[in-house]
C-alpha cells in the first residue's frame, strides 16, 4: 500500500512564480522553428543535476526511498560517481536513445526498483514502482530541462513549448509512467506541477543526506574544497523558492543578478559551439549503454 505526500503545513497557495526559477530571459530567439527536448541536453544541463535530486526527493516518499534504499550500488554519497554515470546515462536513454536502449535500461532500473519499498520501520509508505511518485520524478526532469532550455535560448512561444512538452515524455514513459498520465498540454501540466509542489516537505533526514550532496560530502577533499560553494550557488540558483526553502538554502537579490548575469554569458557562448561539442557527451554516455548490453555488462 502507498499514500501520497502529505501537504505542507502553513504553506498558502502556491503560484507558478514560487514552483519554477526566476531568471533573466534573452530578448530573442535564435529561430521560431520547431523545437525538441533533445535541444536543451546541452553539457550546461548537467549544472542543474543537484538542483535536480533536490527537487525529487522534496517529495517525502521519494526521499525516504533513496535515504533508505538497500541498493547499496546507486548510493550516490557511496558510489557518487556511479550514480552519477547512470543518472546521465538514464537522461541520454530517454532523450536519444532507440527503443530498445528504452527497454534494456528500464529492465536494469526496474531491478534496482524492485528493492526499493518501506519497511515496518520506515516513517512513511513508499513504493518506487508506485506511478504517482514516478510521475513526479519525470516531472522534475521536464521542469529542470524547459527552464535549462529557456535560459540557453530564450523563452518559448505557445505552439514551441507545446511541442517541446510533447518530445519529453520519454523522461517517464522510459520507465512505468503511462503516456496517459502526463497532463495532456502544456498549460493542464502545469496545473498539475503547481498541486504537485503543495506536497514537497523535506524533514532533518532527507534534509541532511541532500545538505551532504550539495556540500560534496561524498568526494575526495581535495577534489571538494575548489568546487562545493560553486556547486551550492549553481544548485541554490536553480532552484525554486519553494524547494529553496524546503532545504533552506539562503539566497538573496545579489545571488539572483549574478545567477542572471552568469547565464546570459554562457547562453551567448552556447550559441557558437557546434553540436558534437555541446551535446557529445550525452552521446558518449548512449554508445557506453550499447556497450554494456552488448557484452551484457550491468547498467546499474
Amino acid at each position: 500500500m502507498t499514500v501520497s505526500p502529505e501537504p505542507a503545513v502553513g504553506r498558502g497557495p502556491l503560484t507558478i512564480a514560487d514552483t519554477r526559477i526566476r531568471a533573466r530571459r534573452q530578448t530573442a530567439r535564435w529561430t521560431d522553428a520547431p523545437v525538441d527536448v533533445r535541444e536543451a541536453m546541452d553539457f550546461w544541463a548537467f549544472a542543474a543535476g543537484a538542483a535536480n535530486v533536490i527537487m525529487q526527493l522534496s517529495w517525502p516518499q521519494v526521499g525516504y526511498g533513496v535515504v533508505e534504499s538497500k541498493v547499496d550500488s546507486g548510493n550516490l554519497l557511496k558510489h557518487p560517481w556511479k550514480r552519477a554515470r547512470t543518472t546521465f546515462q538514464y537522461l541520454a536513454v530517454a532523450v536519444f536513445g532507440s527503443e530498445q536502449d528504452r527497454a534494456a535500461f528500464r529492465a536494469a532500473v526496474d531491478g534496482a526498483h524492485r528493492q526499493v519499498k518501506s519497511t515496518p520501520d520506515s516513517p512513511l509508505r513508499y513504493n518506487a514502482f508506485d506511478p504517482s511518485l514516478q510521475m513526479w520524478v519525470a516531472a522534475c526532469l521536464f521542469v529542470g530541462l524547459e527552464d535549462t532550455y529557456q535560459l540557453l535560448r530564450g523563452p518559448m512561444n505557445t505552439e514551441q513549448s507545446e511541442q517541446f512538452y510533447r518530445s519529453a515524455w520519454t523522461l517517464g514513459t522510459t520507465l512505468q509512467v503511462r503516456e496517459e498520465q502526463w497532463p495532456p498540454t502544456r498549460r493542464s501540466f502545469d496545473d498539475y506541477w503547481i498541486g504537485a509542489c503543495a506536497q514537497v516537505h523535506i524533514d532533518d533526514v532527507v534534509g541532511g543526506y541532500l545538505r551532504d550532496l550539495i556540500d560534496l560530502r561524498m568526494i575526495n577533499p581535495l577534489l571538494r574544497f575548489p568546487f562545493h560553494r560553486l556547486l551550492k550557488f549553481l544548485t541554490a540558483g536553480f532552484l525554486a523558492p519553494v524547494f529553496r526553502d524546503a532545504l533552506g538554502l539562503s539566497w538573496s537579490p545579489a545571488k539572483q543578478r549574478r545567477f542572471e548575469w552568469l547565464f546570459l554569458l554562457v547562453a551567448f557562448v552556447n550559441r557558437f559551439l557546434p553540436l558534437f561539442v555541446r551535446q557529445g557527451g550525452s552521446q558518449v554516455l548512449l554508445a557506453d549503454v550499447r556497450h554494456r548490453v552488448r557484452r551484457n555488462r550491468p547498467l546499474i
